[in-house]
């Protein structure tokens, strides 16, 4: 009788153990998206955070800001900053511009992921509007210019750990998409993008240099 109730108590054990690996599997699946948007507000994995509104407090300390660019393999892209570093005070709004080019002979709709190093600091980098957000198409032989609005947090004064941070990288890759979202949808979305900068009026920093480095794969 005690090995019947002992082999019974094994079954449910391996049961309940299945079922919990099963559950968390489809979370993982499931919680993709709420994943992506975590990341995305709290600068985790070196994710910048999305900013509602622009930074009303700046504070004296200096910050520089180094632009990173790249490409996948398979896109066929010309993808560079406009200059390879600014200097920001913390809480400084600033405006810098990536250039890209299709080298092809079709069109091609790309989309940029970002990261921000050191990744301690990623949760104080902090972007109002990004060519990132959205999908981007280029036709053949096609250049254009994409905007990235943003500001280091102010906060970060506060945070002892980061007193020895000097520079910080923002680092873009540009992917082909191959289920690309409607052409109108898109257009729209950057027409509501390039509104809201022609709209702000910044003091923008100047950059340290214009030696810029190309992206590619």
């Amino acid at each position: 009788m005690e090995g019947v109730r002992k082999h019974n108590s094994n079954r449910k054990v391996v049961l309940s153990l299945s079922v919990t690996a099963l559950a968390m599997l489809g979370l993982g699946f499931a919680s993709k998206p709420l994943y992506d948007t975590f990341c995305r507000v709290t600068g985790y994995g070196g994710t910048t955070r999305v900013a509602e509104q622009m930074s009303e407090v700046v504070v004296e300390r200096e910050i520089k800001v180094r632009f990173d660019a790249n490409v996948a393999s398979n896109l066929g892209w010309t993808f560079k900053p406009d200059e390879v570093a600014m200097t920001v005070k913390l809480g400084q709004n600033a405006l810098a511009y990536y250039t890209a080019t299709n080298d092809t002979k079709y069109p091609i709709v790309g989309t940029a992921s970002y990261n921000v190093s050191p990744i301690k600091a990623a949760p104080y980098f902090s972007k109002l509007e990004c060519f990132c957000f959205t999908e981007q198409r280029l036709e053949p032989g096609e250049t254009v210019s994409m905007p990235v609005l943003f500001f280091v947090d102010p906060e970060m004064e506060n945070d002892k750990r980061l007193d020895e941070i000097k520079t910080i990288t923002l680092s873009y890759t540009f992917h082909r998409v191959e289920n690309p979202t409607n052409d109108a949808v898109r257009a729209e979305q950057r027409q509501a993008q390039l509104d809201k900068l022609e709209a702000i009026d910044l003091d923008i920093p100047q950059p340290i240099n214009t030696t810029n480095t190309q992206g590619r794969g």
